[in-house]
């Protein structure tokens, strides 16, 4: 059977679903190129709790994504980084983390154009 995302069925939307989380996309990105320490990502992502954090890793892990490698520290340190299959998505991700950065702007003013239609359509 072909893979055709717009199928219910189809294993597909799995992968989408998961690179249509703002925490996947966000981790993906930042570990494009580099491998990088459990505390550092949550350091560099405000507002992604250590519980979080470790389900995503977990996910992107089971997916192929990223590897994780543990080193016999006191305490244990555990780095994550992105396999090659990762780093074609990684590269792919990031470009909506770009577009967001780039045009955020024109989507908060049609949000309040469209809000002040609301508002005046229901006075």
């Amino acid at each position: 059977m072909q893979p055709d995302a717009y199928d219910p069925a189809c294993p597909t939307r799995l992968v989408l679903d998961r690179i249509a989380d703002k925490w996947a996309v966000l981790v993906l990105g930042l570990l494009a190129g580099r491998p990088t320490r459990f505390n550092a990502i949550r350091r560099a992502v405000p507002g992604l709790s250590q519980k979080v954090l470790a389900e995503t890793l977990r996910r992107l892990e089971r997916d192929g994504l990223l590897t994780r490698t543990a080193f016999a520290t006191v305490p244990v340190t555990v780095e994550y980084a992105l396999t090659p299959l990762g780093e074609t998505l990684a590269e792919t991700v990031d470009a909506l983390r770009v577009w967001a950065e780039t045009h955020i702007g024109a989507v908060q003013s049609a949000q309040r154009a469209y809000d002040s239609r609301l508002v005046e359509g229901a006075a």
